[in-house]
């Protein structure tokens, strides 16, 4: 049994569309190689920092990955073996942790990261931030309505909205009509 702590760059692609471990940036490895029948079995911590935004606010959100690997790296292939269940290989006296660490990490990643749990977003009508303005709204027309609002253009304001006349009297006449 052998002990390994390495930091070693990110390889490329390694997130999803929102958010991922940028190209490069150190990811620490603290594993434990440990000798058994048939190969070598790798368990441990993989832990780096993903850089994604908001999905919500689209501001620069920044989360910190600790995912647990396990994986048996085989001497020799078996002699029957799935093509949907292939066992990694050594090579030599090397592992390639790349697949394990990305099975392993991508799947762990936030699919909807968010800047704070309670962030408001964007305005969906004109893309205001909502945190900067929690007050912000839109006057909004009833859209059954805009043939009315269209009849008070042409009108030329002389009926006020608030102005609606009175409902007529029992002989039909309205109170603001005089009677001769």
């Amino acid at each position: 049994m052998r002990e390994v702590r390495r930091t070693v760059p990110a390889p490329d692609d390694l997130g999803n569309g929102v958010i991922g471990v940028p190209v490069g940036t150190d990811m620490e490895l603290d594993l434990r190689l440990e000798a058994v029948m048939d190969g070598v079995l790798v368990s441990g911590t993989v832990t780096a920092t993903a850089e994604g935004e908001c999905v919500r606010c689209l501001d620069p959100v920044t989360e910190r990955v600790d995912v647990d690997v396990q994986e048996l790296f085989l001497h020799d292939p078996p002699e029957e073996q799935d093509e949907d269940n292939e066992q990694p290989l050594l090579d030599g006296d090397l592992i390639d942790l790349e697949p394990t660490v990305r099975d392993a990490l991508v799947p762990s990643l936030p699919f909807q990261p968010v800047c704070e749990p309670d962030c408001p977003g964007l305005c969906s009508r004109c893309g205001a931030r909502l945190k900067d303005d929690p007050d912000h709204s839109h006057e909004e027309t009833d859209p059954r309505w805009s043939a009315l609002s269209g009849l008070s253009d042409q009108l030329g304001g002389a009926v006020a909205q608030d102005d609606t006349p009175a409902a007529p009297s029992a002989d039909g006449t309205r109170p603001e009509e005089e009677k001769s």
